[in-house]
């Protein structure tokens, strides 16, 4: 496990799987889940509990063409206030079914991008969701922030809502890839807006960062990460560009003869890793470096560390509802997602009713499964004693799964009665090993690069 061509035989440079942000997979979402098990699930909410809420905003005053989220462009406000009216309209529709006493652990503003909304409109949305829910007390309120399209009247409405971390989006300062990716946002114009959020006593802040993109090379990586570090971010995201131009069409606009290969993708990846290592960022997951005192870093420490749509979390709440087009609830049932079409969500909730178009019911084994992957991705072990404990299964059966599992790839997982463990040489294939344990079936189309 020590060489390119161990894990060339292993096929991490071919393979194509899931993120596994979720299990399953958004892929194997149907549409028998409705806006009717939606209600149910909203009502079999614990009264007195905490849980998350996710607010989709999918408008861009340009769009970058790296992007795979589903946005849309506009330069005029008039389609973003419709949308806003009928986003509070759904969250007076959540506040009607909550049962008492629920508060918010996290509060996640996603795009597309938020920060495009005027302070006035800002404000509004913040006080619609204080009528739906108040804040726990140890709340996190987080804003993904475009550093062009911010200014001081919306960071000032955004802390006076609450807002307590921000997420600022980077990718790569280099200039070339930056006109190659569609994305102009130089080191100046971040450096100016992480001090201004900084300035409203935003002190928790994440950034992201890609590699993989087109005329990347290490030693561009290594100096976009330096001045990244130069910010002090809390939080890292160092994520694999996906490029998947037959889903997301603007791709297409991307040089893909100028694309790494997967053997330079994993050198990059180690590059960036290497420096976040030696700057005394933890390694967290497949793919994030958090500082030592940082939320992530503790909830690893502690085995409490979790995984969702959003990558890596410390949230400890059950439920995370999401709201806005395309979004995706999770609830202990199972999955159910909004019409992703702007036109559709506002239809079904300007006639009154939820806006869920499909999903998935969990059964036992997805239940199982799901959290045998979350614990590889984010821990790289399961133990079989939770696994016992938890779904009340032999562990007998456990182990099964553990050997099934190690016949795929030989030599490779450290794995014992109570553990299945993956050494560190053997990490980037960690996706890989994951999808051993995914009982459905899978398109590679549908799926990026392994590494």
């Amino acid at each position: 496990m020590e060489t390119k061509e161990q894990l060339a035989k292993l096929g991490l440079f071919d393979a194509k799987v899931p993120r596994y942000t979720s299990y399953p997979t958004a892929p194997h979402f149907a549409q028998g889940v409705d806006s009717s098990h939606f209600t149910d699930w909203i009502g079999a909410i614990a009264p007195g509990s905490e849980i998350s809420l996710y607010l989709h905003i999918p408008f861009c005053r340009r769009l970058c063409w790296f992007c795979a989220c589903r946005t849309q462009g506009t330069q005029s406000d008039k389609p973003v206030v419709a949308y806003l009216e009928t986003l509070k309209a759904e969250l007076a529709m959540l506040g009607n079914l909550l049962p008492e006493g629920v508060r918010l652990s996290r509060l996640h503003w996603g795009g597309g991008t938020p920060t495009l909304l005027p302070a006035g409109m800002m404000r509004d949305l913040a006080g619609a969701i204080a009528d739906v829910a108040p804040f726990s007390r140890s709340y996190e309120f987080s804003v993904e922030i475009d550093p062009n399209e911010v200014d001081e009247d919306r960071l000032a409405a955004l802390a006076a809502a609450g807002m307590n971390r921000a997420s600022v989006g980077v990718q790569d300062f280099n200039e070339e890839i930056q006109q190659s990716i569609g994305r102009i946002q130089g080191y100046e114009v971040t450096r100016d807006a992480i001090e201004a959020i900084r300035g409203h006593g935003v002190h928790s802040l994440n950034a992201d960062i890609l590699y993989g993109l087109p005329h990347q090379t290490r030693e561009r990586i290594t100096e976009s990460v330096q001045k990244l570090l130069s910010l002090n971010p809390d939080r890292v995201a160092l994520y694999g560009y996906a490029h998947v131009p037959w889903m997301a069409k603007r791709q297409q606009l991307i040089p893909s003869d100028s694309l790494p290969t997967p053997q330079e993708r994993l050198e990059l990846f180690e590059t960036a890793r290497k420096l976040f290592l030696w700057d005394n960022y933890a390694e967290i997951g497949i793919d994030h470096f958090a500082a030592q005192s940082d939320g992530l870093t503790v909830a690893q420490k502690a085995g409490k560390l979790r995984r969702n749509f959003q990558g890596y979390t410390d949230d400890p709440a059950e439920v995370l509802i999401g709201l806005g087009a395309s979004s995706i609830s999770r609830f202990p049932q199972g999955y159910a997602q909004n019409a992703p079409a702007t036109g559709a969500y506002t239809g079904r909730i300007r006639e009154g009713m939820f806006a869920t178009s499909r999903g998935h019911v969990f059964s036992d084994e997805d239940k199982l499964r799901g959290r045998m992957i979350e614990a590889l991705m984010c821990d790289f072990r399961i133990d079989t004693a939770e696994l016992v404990e938890r779904f009340a299964i032999p562990a007998a059966q456990v182990v099964e799964m553990f050997e099934a599992a190690a016949r795929q790839f030989p030599d490779v997982l450290d794995i014992t009665p109570e553990r299945l463990f993956i050494p560190p040489e053997a990490r980037a294939l960690t996706r890989m090993i994951a999808r051993s344990f995914d009982a459905y079936e899978m398109s590679a189309s549908g799926h990026s690069s392994a590494i």
